[in-house]
C-alpha cells in the first residue's frame, strides 16, 4: 500500500506563507522590544566594566536571540496561528474552503507543514545551537555584568562524587580555583566513618587534585566516638570536575545533547542527587519542540469558527490556553526535580493533557 500525500497547491502556499510570516514577524517585533529593555537595564554595567560595543552585540545579544526565540517559540506559534486563522474565519474564507469540498483534515496540511518547520528549528536550537550560545553568554556575563560575576557558584556546594563519598566546598572562587573550606566525607551504611577538612584549599582543574597547607582527619568508630589528628600538606585526588562545582542548572544549559547524555551517565555512576534535574532538561529538549504541533492543532481548531467576538476573542482564549500550558510545564518540572514525579512523566504530561484538549477542539471544529 502506497502512502499518498496531498499535493501542494496555491492555497497551501498562501496558508503556509501567512503562518510563517506572522510567526517570524511577531518574534522579530518582540525580540527588538526585549533587547531594548534588556540593554537599558544593563547599560550601567556595560559602561562601568568597559564592555566593548562589539562584544555586547556579537558575544551577548547575538547569542541571546536564539535562546529567546526558542523560549517563546510555542507561544508565538500559537498566537500567529490564531491571529491569521481567525482573520480568515471572520472574512468567511474558511467557510468558502470547506464549502468547496476541502475537508478540515486537508486544511490542516499546510499548518502542520509550518509546525514541522518551526518545530525542527526549535529542536535544532535546543539540542545543539543554544548550548553553544549559552557558553558565550556565561563568559560575557562573568566578565561584564557585576550581578553575574560570582553567580555561577553557590557559596555552599555539596556533591556526591561516588557512592558513599561526598565533598562539601564553601566559598569557591572560580578565577583563583580556591575554596575557603573543603571537606571530604565517607559514609558506610548511612553513618560517617571518616572525613578530611581543610581551610584555604586549592584545586588544579587539569588534574582534579586538591591541596591545602594544613588539614584535619576525623575518624569515627563503631560507637560514634570521634578521633582526629592534624596534618600538613593535603594533596588528594577526587572524582570531581571543576565544571561540576557550578550551579547545576547553569551547567547543563551549556551542554549539547551528546554532552548532556554523557554527563547524565557520569552522574548516575556517582549516585548524584542532581540526576532528576538533568533528566528533566533532557526530556524538555524534545518535548517542547513537539508541543508546536499540539499548539498548532489547538490554534486552528479554536480559531477556524467565526464568532461574534472576532479575532480578539480567539486570541484571548488561545493566549489563556497557551499560558496555562507554559504554567503546567514549569509546575510539573519542579515536581520532577524534587523527586515527587518521574522526570519523563512530569515533562511529557502537559503535552499529553493538551493533546487531549487539541483532539476535543478538533472534533468540535467546523467541518
Amino acid at each position: 500500500m502506497r502512502l499518498k500525500f496531498p499535493g501542494f497547491k496555491i492555497l497551501d502556499r498562501y496558508i503556509l506563507g501567512k503562518f510563517l510570516a506572522t510567526y517570524f514577524f511577531a518574534i522579530a517585533m518582540i525580540i527588538i522590544v526585549v533587547v531594548l529593555f534588556d540593554y537599558v537595564e544593563k547599560v550601567d554595567d556595560f559602561t562601568e566594566l568597559h564592555a566593548p560595543f562589539k562584544a555586547v552585540i556579537f558575544d551577548y545579544y547575538l547569542n541571546f536571540i536564539p535562546f529567546f526565540i526558542n523560549q517563546f517559540s510555542g507561544l508565538f506559534t500559537f498566537i500567529a496561528c490564531i491571529f491569521f486563522t481567525s482573520k480568515m474565519a471572520y472574512q468567511t474564507e474558511i467557510v468558502a474552503m470547506l464549502s468547496g469540498g476541502m475537508s478540515f483534515r486537508r486544511l490542516m496540511w499546510p499548518y502542520f507543514l509550518g509546525a514541522l518547520i518551526i518545530g525542527s528549528l526549535s529542536l535544532a536550537l535546543n539540542l545543539w545551537l543554544i548550548p553553544i550560545s549559552q557558553r558565550h553568554i556565561v563568559d560575557f556575563e562573568s566578565q561584564y555584568l557585576r550581578r553575574k560575576q560570582n553567580a555561577r557558584y553557590d557559596q555552599h556546594i555539596y556533591r556526591q562524587i561516588e557512592p558513599g563519598t561526598f565533598a562539601y566546598i564553601r566559598g569557591y572562587n572560580g578565577s583563583s580555583h580556591r575554596a575557603l573550606f573543603f571537606v571530604l566525607e565517607h559514609y558506610e551504611n548511612g553513618s560517617i566513618t571518616h572525613s578530611l577538612e581543610a581551610a584555604d584549599a586549592k584545586v588544579d582543574p587539569q588534574t582534579r587534585r586538591w591541596t591545602a597547607p594544613r588539614y584535619t582527619r576525623r575518624d569515627f568508630d563503631s560507637l560514634g566516638v570521634e578521633h582526629f589528628e592534624q596534618y600538613r600538606n593535603l594533596d588528594t585526588l577526587i572524582n570531581l570536575e571543576v565544571s561540576e562545582l557550578g550551579e547545576i542548572n547553569d551547567l547543563i544549559q551549556t551542554m549539547n545533547i551528546s554532552e548532556l547524555n554523557d554527563f547524565l551517565a557520569q552522574q548516575q555512576a556517582k549516585g548524584s542527587d542532581s540526576i532528576n534535574i538533568i533528566q528533566v532538561e533532557r526530556h524538555a529538549r524534545y518535548a517542547y519542540p513537539l508541543s508546536t504541533f499540539i499548539l498548532t492543532l489547538i490554534g486552528v481548531s479554536l480559531s477556524s469558527r467565526k464568532v461574534r467576538g472576532g479575532t480578539g476573542l480567539h486570541i484571548g482564549i488561545g493566549t489563556g490556553l497557551c499560558f496555562s500550558y507554559i504554567l503546567f510545564n514549569r509546575f510539573f518540572e519542579e515536581f520532577a526535580k524534587s523527586g515527587t514525579l518521574p522526570p519523563g512523566l512530569a515533562v511529557w504530561l502537559p503535552n499529553i493533557i493538551y493533546l487531549g484538549i487539541a483532539v476535543y477542539l478538533y472534533r468540535k471544529a467546523p467541518k
